[in-house]
């Protein structure tokens, strides 16, 4: 992740599990801003799914989802928010079952929305169908407790 300085505009490579530790900028040691809005979903794909999820020092949620399903687009304003009030414990991923089809059959996705729980680069829960952001809370902060 690249954060501009505010003080003298250098560009900081950031590794984005140091973002909560209070980056300093290299070149003159101000403190980095990071964003606010900086926790959101992030779009996962056959080739990107290893090295996003089963390589993430974090838990991760994995959006399985398609354009045409309306339960899977009722549900992404649900895993916004989810992803911004957990952001630094918890990665939430979205995967396009259309367009990566190579990792939807390797998890047995029949049924859309799924969400898959990762937490060490295991699979350790499988939620299927449009579920309130209350339960998917309830899941994510049990895999939370337990990584």
């Amino acid at each position: 992740m690249i954060i501009r300085c505010l003080n003298c505009g250098t560009k900081n490579r950031m590794p984005e599990n140091r973002l909560n530790a209070h980056p300093l900028c290299g070149r003159c040691g101000a403190p980095l801003v990071v964003e606010s809005g900086l926790h959101t979903p992030v779009e996962v794909t056959d080739s990107t799914f290893l090295g996003e999820v089963l390589t993430s020092n974090r838990s991760v949620l994995v959006d399985c989802w398609a354009p045409w399903c309306g339960p899977c687009r009722s549900l992404a304003s649900h895993l916004e928010e989810l992803a911004a009030k957990y952001g630094g414990g918890i990665k939430i991923a979205k995967l396009n079952v259309d367009e990566n089809p190579l990792t939807a059959q390797q998890y047995n996705v029949r049924n859309i929305p799924t969400m898959l729980l990762f937490s060490k680069g295991r699979l350790v829960n499988t939620l299927v169908g449009l579920l309130s952001k209350e339960e998917i809370e309830r899941h994510l902060l049990s895999v939370m407790e337990t990584s």
